[in-house]
């Protein structure tokens, strides 16, 4: 791919929420992923924290991409990076501290996402603004679904309830979104704890590769239907 190729939008868009999700397809950033998602609200703040970073990563690394040079990219990478990170850091910290003390280390790791370095080198160093900051915007967004159907699996699993700790991200009105679908007097900590986390992943994983291969399938069935005669699709089918 030449640095200045034109890349449809709607390529990027599904690049980033399915085709290439950060998560369930490059498998990057799992640290984060696993063990920040025990609840909803976690891996909904922790995967809206990384888009901004993602996607103020990416437009910056694609505005000053001609001037970088190559042997210290990576380093100047990070450091752009890193001063994302401080900033949402201090916003979550001044707005949302009891969220920003849960997430606790996981706020500041996000500088070695592996999933932020990778964008910025394999996409936003080779293009232009624009479709820089839809990438960023799109990874970030398929990495936050990701993390708020592991968050919602594993606390509904877990604990019985979906939305518990809205509050600290929404505000004192978000108590009461917090829905209960049975009550327990102890939780199930295999859901809560990592291990729980890796069982949920691979069942995620395991469901987007079941559903690649029935569109694949459907897809070379719809074109043998236009370049074959009725005859021979029922024989293939028959065979």
């Amino acid at each position: 791919m030449s640095q200045e190729e034109k890349i449809p939008s709607k390529d990027i868009i599904q690049s980033g929420l399915w085709g290439n999700n950060p998560a369930l397809v490059q498998l990057l950033g799992l640290c984060p992923l696993l063990a920040v998602s025990n609840t909803f609200i976690n891996g909904l703040a922790l995967g809206l924290a990384t888009t901004c970073v993602l996607a103020g990563s990416n437009a910056s690394v694609s505005l000053v991409r001609n001037y970088i040079p190559k042997e210290i990219r990576i380093p100047i990478f990070v450091m752009m990076i890193a001063s994302f990170v401080t900033n949402v850091g201090l916003l979550m910290n001044a707005y949302t501290y009891d969220l920003f003390l849960t997430l606790g280390i996981f706020i500041p790791l996000i500088v070695t996402n592996c999933a932020i370095i990778g964008r910025a080198e394999a996409f936003a160093s080779k293009n232009k603004f624009l479709p820089s900051l839809l990438d960023g915007v799109m990874q970030g967004i398929g990495f936050t679904l990701v993390l708020c159907t592991l968050g919602a699996l594993r606390e509904l699993v877990g604990q019985g309830t979906l939305f518990y700790g809205a509050e600290q991200l929404l505000g004192d009105w978000a108590s009461s979104l917090t829905l209960s679908f049975y009550l327990t007097d102890s939780k199930f900590l295999f859901a809560i704890l990592p291990p729980g986390a890796f069982v949920f992943l691979g069942l995620l994983i395991a469901g987007k590769n079941y559903i690649d291969k029935r569109n694949e399938e459907k897809s070379k069935t719809q074109i043998l239907e236009k370049t074959s005669s009725p005859v021979e699709v029922i024989a293939s089918e028959q065979n």
